[in-house]
């Protein structure tokens, strides 16, 4: 039941990261969420100490923080960097996996709807970004005495 839950919370997050064209969609949220909730799940049920669940954890958000790096990218001619938001995204879909796959489906649940709203914003974000780097048209003022142009 939960990595079925963790599978279906992932695919929501794949799926709008699909739509918006991006290249981590819903099969690699899915994958993400349900190898996290995995992950916890089979220590949980091998009698692995709670205490020691935080192991694991640690495990996921590094080897996780590998994976979203992978999807940043640095323009070198224009300094530009790609990619943050779906590493992000890739590191949110782990950390909701691990919610589910350690009974939180709630937490689960609500965080994913959370980031569906924040993802919803990213035209909205981007429109803003874009109106303040815009050159604002100037009308041309005559040179000052001593100066070129």
């Amino acid at each position: 039941m939960r990595l079925g839950i963790a599978a279906l919370l992932g695919g929501l997050l794949g799926l709008e990261r699909e739509r918006s064209g991006k290249s981590a969609g819903v099969l690699t949220h899915m994958l993400v969420a349900m190898g996290s909730a995995l992950f916890l799940l089979v220590s949980q049920q091998s009698g692995i100490a709670r205490a020691d669940i935080g192991r694991v954890v640690q495990g996921l958000v590094a080897g996780i923080g590998f994976l979203g790096a992978g999807a940043i990218l640095k323009h070198s001619e224009d300094h530009r960097v790609q990619g943050l938001t779906t590493a992000a995204g890739i590191w949110l879909t782990a950390a909701i996996g691990m919610a589910a796959g350690l009974g939180q489906e709630m937490t689960a649940l609500l965080s994913t709807l959370l980031a569906l709203l924040v993802l919803s914003l990213e035209p909205v974000v981007g429109r803003l970004a874009r109106r303040q780097h815009t050159p604002v048209a100037t009308v041309d003022q005559p040179a000052s005495p001593g100066t070129p142009g």
